[in-house]
Formats: C-alpha cells, structure tokens, sequence
C-alpha cells in the first residue's frame, strides 16, 4: 500500500520559515509526481507546489513563489517543502499527494486525479 506522512507543521511568526516533510512508501520512486496542497479555514483547498520525479521539473502557487521551494531526496523517499517568509495568509493544513506519472500535467493537473493522500500537518503563522 502505498502511504504518505506528512509532518514539520507548526506555529511560526510572521516571517519566519519552517520545512514539510513528506515521506513517500509503496511507490515505486520514479513513477509518480507529488504535490503539496494547503487549506486554509472557509477557502477551498488550493495546490501550492509540485515536483515531477520523471524529469525533476517544479511548479509554484503565485502566492508562494520566490518564498517556497520544492525538493526531493531520493534515498529517504522524502519530498520537502521549504517555507521562507511566512506570513498570515499561509497559515493552513498542508497536504502532500502523488500522482501517476502519466497522469501529471503541472499545474493543470486535477485535484482528483491526485491518488494518494497524506493525512496534512497545520502550518499556524502568527502575525
């Protein structure tokens, strides 16, 4: 089965940076994109990054570029989100998702076609 462990939420001040982890089994490494999602209380849930393992390709929310960064260790199975410069409006669950390689098409990638969840950790910024 594969599983998704999504941890490294917390409560930041505005301005200061915290790093999601999200740890990846049962898939087979190269055959899959992974994406992080965030939602925030009374919003719909939006995509935030997205990292394609087929040709390490990445993709940013306007809202988060030049502050997130998307990455990947493939010996830990393990994608990261680095988030720098956190303010209010970030504050909200995060989820991390993989997809069928051959299903992933960026940022126009259907929430639904995303076929594996993890179970979100609460990124809380303070202001």
């Amino acid at each position: 089965d594969v599983q998704l462990q999504a941890c490294g939420g917390g409560l930041v001040q505005a301005g200061g940076s915290l790093r999601l982890s999200c740890v990846v089994s049962g898939y087979s490494f190269d055959d899959y994109a992974i994406a992080w999602f965030r939602q925030a209380p009374g919003k719909e849930r939006e995509e935030v990054s997205l990292f394609s393992r087929r040709d390490h390709s990445t993709y940013y929310g306007d809202s988060v570029k030049g502050r997130f960064t998307i990455s990947s260790d493939d010996d830990k199975h393990t994608v990261y989100l680095q988030m720098n410069n956190l303010q209010s409006e970030d504050t909200a669950i995060y989820y991390c998702a993989t997809i069928d390689a051959n299903l992933f098409s960026g940022m126009e990638t259907p929430q639904y076609e995303y076929d594996y969840w993890g179970q979100g950790t609460l990124v809380t910024v303070s202001s």
